[in-house]
């Protein structure tokens, strides 16, 4: 089965960990989020893939390639000019003759895809989007639809109490052909601002199928912090890479030094190649690869990205730190 992953956007809203680093790989258990996605597809069949590349495109090729690792096969379109989420799937119209699945690269999730397309095929929709309950839809955007799950209406983003449901927009999409028709070519073109507010309007077989389902959006540090809290406590099953190990809700990557006289409290992610001095204290924090953490510093509800340095006896609660960043000891 064939699918697009929309991997193009500048992923603002996590700065300034991705100041140079596109979203694709951001870690999630120390392994590049798009990574995640991959597996999640394969696990369904979607093994014919696209990615559509925009911000440091070659950096995503060189970790991703042809997909052979994962067992898919992997092209890719590059958008020097960013066309939106419809207006990039329309620029590979070709490739999809048959009915497809549209993800975004930033989604973590475990929902049934094979029981959303039975859904889909049942209801001979045109598109149907997967909903999950969400707690507070107000980041999100709610989604109304019938007994028989015809979406009616959408919010977007209600302030709290003013919901009419709690289901929220997952990204996950599946779609047929025809759709394709409703994307005019060469022209920016987004699914929720204009392709599903048309298809409201006409009357289309446009279905959202509530699941049961983890579920989460990585792209704000609330949310990044959620899905490491929720893998290391076993809510949601993901793989770290081959040569890291989780112990105690704590994962501690390849070739990573850590001092027997530090203290890691988990849920923390110890990214490849870093180093954890005597008397450290790491607490529910996400570090990237080659983090230096001095001696007898301390690091809390905090993510460090690449290389970051924290100097000995540093205090540091929350926070997102960039590349290379020095966290200085209050003198």
């Amino acid at each position: 089965m064939k699918g697009m992953i929309l991997a193009g956007g500048l992923s603002t809203r996590l700065y300034p960990l991705t100041l140079d680093l596109p979203k694709p790989l951001v870690p999630v258990l120390d392994e590049p989020v798009v990574s995640h996605v991959i597996e999640y597809l394969k696990r369904y069949g979607v093994d014919d893939l696209v990615i559509n590349v925009h911000y440091f495109p070659e950096a995503v090729r060189d970790y991703v390639g042809d997909g052979s690792r994962w067992g898919v096969d992997i092209d890719y379109l590059h958008e020097p000019k960013l066309m939106g989420s419809a207006g990039a799937v329309r620029q590979v119209a070709d490739r999809f003759s048959e009915t497809f699945v549209v993800i975004g690269c930033d989604d973590v999730t475990d929902i049934d895809l094979a029981a959303a397309l039975a859904f889909h095929r049942e209801r001979k929709a045109e598109a149907t989007i997967v909903l999950a309950e969400a707690p507070d839809v107000s980041q999100y955007g709610a989604v109304i639809v019938d007994s028989k799950g015809r979406i009616l209406e959408f919010q977007e983003k209600p302030p709290k109490g003013t919901e009419r449901s709690n289901l929220a927009n997952t990204g996950v999409y599946i779609f047929e052909p025809a759709l394709l028709q409703r994307i005019p070519e060469k022209t920016f073109y987004d699914f929720g601002k204009q392709v599903f507010p048309e298809m409201l309007t006409n009357g289309c077989a446009f279905y959202g199928m509530r699941q049961q389902a983890y579920w989460c959006d990585i792209g704000t540090p609330r949310e990044y912090r959620r899905v490491h809290r929720d893998a290391l406590s076993g809510n949601v099953k993901l793989t770290p890479p081959r040569k890291a190990k989780v112990v105690d809700g704590v994962l501690i990557g390849f070739e990573t030094r850590i001092s027997p006289k530090a203290r890691i409290q988990s849920p923390s992610s110890i990214g490849a190649g870093s180093s954890v001095d005597d008397g450290a204290q790491i607490v529910s924090s996400i570090l990237w690869h080659g983090v230096r953490v001095g001696s007898g510093a301390r690091i809390e509800d905090a993510v460090l990205g690449d290389d970051v340095i924290v100097e000995p006896g540093s205090v540091t609660k929350g926070g997102e730190f960039g590349k290379g960043t020095r966290i200085a000891a209050r003198r």
